[in-house]
């Protein structure tokens, strides 16, 4: 009886031990990290294209290009093959329809620049029968096969891997890994079981970064992206793990401090990890996106080994990563003052050397700080709200760099000229020399000869313009509570006006301006101009259009009204014109609700905001306003459910629409009761390029309960962005609401130096108004003055 129950305990443990077998899923601890970009917001879950694709993939062989930048994974995100609660077929009418060539093409084009395919689908998909099972898995080999698939992104948002078919999910990436080793499994929230070995990695707190949707700031903050900055660590600094990257395509500001702290302070298995739309950066930022990709892969063997410093000292999830020669370190300031860490060259952050050691900062800028002995003390200044990323090392840089100046190495790459930006400040001058200057055989500043730099010489740099006077970031005024001033209305209106509720793709599109890169252009096309994307209605363009089939509506997803209280459409001439008529048309009477055919409604009109007067018009498919007056706004508080065109007429000829804008979430201002009333006024004596104010409503206000407007003398002037973001028709998803800690911002410009600027924050809520806002200046970029130093090999 004994020896029968010690076998049947050894064979459980065999049987145990096989079922254990080791995997290893195409990654350890000790992987460098693989830079990816992934599709998703570029595409929804309607699936990427060809066309599409290629179109992407050209603007990424145009970074390698011109910066070395090199991409080692491109992933299709849902419905290329597999979508939302179902799982495709290569072979089937969808999918020829999204890739008449399959990915043969595509393939080709990554290969050709060194990049290779992933693709976001669910774990299941084995179907009932055994042919279903062998189909689906000789599809998933046959991408590693013929294509050689680096990435699996496997989401339960496809479906669940139901128990029964563990077994075949082990056999599919078994043989999977036959042809691509090294491949990568993502696991998000799936579960899984006694297949888990053969996942790379989990995602990380669940947490998705698109920035004011699944991402936001829970404090002010002079841009969206504190939240971000503000993620932490993962526990034991464990790599094989996902963060999901990198979202660039909404709120692009300070996009570089986001992506330094997930390449370099976090710098998991996937990294740097972007997704969404880079194209829409602008076309000064492209340079600073491979650097960061090109400073990764330089360092990427070492970086794979990271230790956490003093949290007391080095401040919040400061990392060192490197060797015992060379250290990279990432401290990051979520505060709105300077700090300044003291960094100590020794074995706290990681350095065993006897050998003097250089320290550089390579962000926000680049400099050489100076070379130092082992245990030496620097303090490091971090500004409000950035990261910084430093490197200790005792190693010899070969790197194009130069002393005694901030600097930003634009171009390294073999057969081109090496480029440099010079930074100072304005009015300010400096000496400059050039690290290494015997690797190069001429130097250009602005096009003039220094050909001194390469004799190891000195060569004096000035900054046009009048040095500042005061901090370019910096507390301006708080606020004192006042009585509600009687034109409240007026100003309330002057934000909802200022800003948009355009998708946030727009608002990142305007930000950057237009471009002259024919491969960011293309992709910039082929994103806002692909199908799903018009006929979504999320760009108030649409209306000015000339095209009865394209309009802008109030969107509705996944059962949530994204309108303020009931919304408002409003109509923004851009300046005081004079019309007789305007006219507003829908496509049929359904598109009209919840207006009804024939009845009678009401339409407000004003040039000034503070004087309205309301006319009655009649609903139907072409709506027409007699208005016979100089107007500069116009606002509906009851709305069509699908505006498609808006027109104006006078003396019987169409008005010009170029500076026509439109909005329809924001609340009207009947609904909008001030309880309470904020003041601050100041005077500015300097504005530096790209300054901009930011009102920070520090506490708890109430979701849409708090708005920001100015006056400048006496003029009213809105505020066009707020963090958390104005509500939008979003392309994915919804907006987030928060109801706490608003910031809203206004640029400022030269034209507002000496003016009287009077700022009123407007309370909603009631229950929520124990408020302390505050006044900041601050400019993005820094406000350097800009040269270019142009070296030739």
């Amino acid at each position: 009886m004994n020896r029968l129950f010690l076998l049947i305990i050894c064979l459980h443990l065999f049987q145990t031990v096989i079922g254990q077998e080791k995997v290893f899923p195409g990654a350890n601890e000790q992987t460098p990290s693989r830079a990816q970009y992934f599709s998703w917001i570029n595409n929804t879950n309607e699936g990427a294209t060809e066309k599409q694709t290629l179109i992407n993939l050209e603007f990424f062989k145009w970074l390698q290009d011109e910066y070395g930048m090199i991409l080692d994974i491109y992933a299709f995100d849902a419905g290329a093959i597999d979508g939302k609660r179902f799982y495709g077929d290569i072979h089937s009418e969808r999918f020829k329809k999204q890739f008449p060539n399959g990915f043969d093409p595509i393939y080709e084009k990554a290969k050709s620049i060194n990049t290779r395919l992933g693709v976001w689908g669910g774990p299941d998909g084995f179907g009932n029968a055994e042919f279903e099972k062998e189909a689906r898995i000789n599809q998933m080999v046959s991408l590693c096969k013929d294509y050689e698939f680096a990435l699996f992104k496997f989401d339960k948002v496809c479906g669940p891997l139901r128990p029964e078919k563990e077994d075949a999910f082990i056999e599919m990436m078994k043989e999977c890994r036959r042809y691509s080793p090294d491949l990568i499994l993502l696991n998000h929230r799936l579960g899984l079981k006694k297949s888990k070995a053969h996942a790379t990695t989990f995602l990380w707190g669940g947490q998705e970064t698109y920035i004011d949707v699944f991402t936001t700031n829970a404090t002010t903050a002079p841009h969206h992206r504190a939240g971000a900055l503000d993620r932490g660590l993962v526990p034991g600094l464990k790599r094989l793990t996902e963060d999901h990257g990198v979202c660039i395509s909404s709120c692009i500001d300070y996009w570089d401090d986001d992506l330094i702290m997930q390449s370099f302070n976090r710098s998991m298995i996937l990294a740097p990890e972007i997704y969404g739309n880079p194209w829409l950066l602008n076309d000064g930022e492209f340079a600073k996106l491979a650097r960061i990709y090109n400073l990764h892969r330089k360092y990427g063997k070492i970086l794979v080994d990271g230790k956490v410093l003093p949290e007391e000292k080095y401040g919040k999830s400061a990392v060192s990563r490197g060797d015992d020669n060379t250290r990279l370190i990432t401290l990051s300031n979520l505060t709105w003052e300077p700090i300044s860490y003291k960094i100590k060259l020794d074995e706290e952050v990681g350095l065993n050397t006897d050998i003097d050691i250089e320290l550089r900062q390579l962000h926000p800028t680049e400099k050489i700080i100076g070379n130092y002995k082992k245990g030496s003390e620097l303090e490091i200044e971090v500004a409000p709200f950035r990261s910084c990323l430093l490197i200790a090392s005792s190693q010899p840089n070969d790197e194009p760099s130069l002393i005694g100046t901030d600097y930003q190495l634009v171009r390294n790459v073999p057969d081109k000229s090496v480029l440099i930006k010079v930074l100072g400040m304005q009015g300010g001058s400096t000496k400059i020399k050039l690290k290494n200057a015997s690797d190069y055989k001429t130097a250009n500043l602005n096009g003039k000869d220094v050909s001194e730099l390469l004799n190891d010489k000195s060569v004096k740099v000035n900054f046009k313009g009048e040095l500042l006077q005061n901090a370019p970031h910096r507390k301006i005024a708080d606020f004192k509570a006042i009585e509600t001033p009687a034109d409240a209305e007026a100003l309330y209106e002057a934000t909802c006006y200022a800003a948009d509720n355009n998708a946030l793709e727009v608002r990142s599109l305007e930000r950057s301006g237009a471009t002259s890169i024919p491969e960011v252009q293309k992709a910039r096309d082929a994103f806002f101009e692909q199908s799903a994307f018009v006929k979504r209605g999320i760009w108030d363009k649409n209306l000015f259009d000339g095209d009865m089939k394209t309009g802008f509506w109030p969107s509705r997803k996944y059962d949530i009204d994204l309108k303020v209280k009931g919304g408002c459409f409003r109509l923004d001439l851009g300046e005081v014109t004079d019309i007789d008529q305007i006219i507003i048309k829908v496509p049929d009477d359904f598109s009209l609700q919840p207006l009804l055919k024939d009845e009678g409604n009401y339409a407000e009109v004003s040039s000034d905001l503070k004087n309205w007067t309301t006319i009655t018009y009649y609903a139907g498919e072409e709506m027409v306003i007699d208005v016979n007056d100089s107007i500069r706004y116009l606002r509906l508080k009851a709305q069509p459910g699908r505006i498609v065109e808006i027109e104006a007429v006078k003396e019987g000829k169409y008005i010009e629409r170029e500076k026509w804008r439109a909005s329809n979430l924001f609340a009207h201002a009947d609904k909008m009761k001030v309880v309470k009333t904020w003041m601050s006024t100041f005077k500015l004596n300097e504005i530096p390029e790209g300054s901009y104010l930011s009102f920070a409503i520090n506490g708890k206000h109430g979701v849409e309960g708090a708005y920001a407007a100015v006056k400048i003398n006496g003029k009213y002037q809105g505020c066009f962005d707020r963090s958390v973001s104005f509500p939008s028709n979003t392309w994915e998803y919804v907006n987030a609401e928060k109801d706490s800690n608003y910031t809203y911002y206004l640029p400022l410009d030269e034209t507002m130096i000496g003016q009287e600027i009077e700022v009123f924050v407007m309370g909603y809520d009631s229950e929520n108004i124990d408020l302390k806002p505050e006044v900041w200046i601050s400019a993005n970029p820094t406000p350097f003055v800009e040269q270019m130093l142009e070296l030739k090999r």
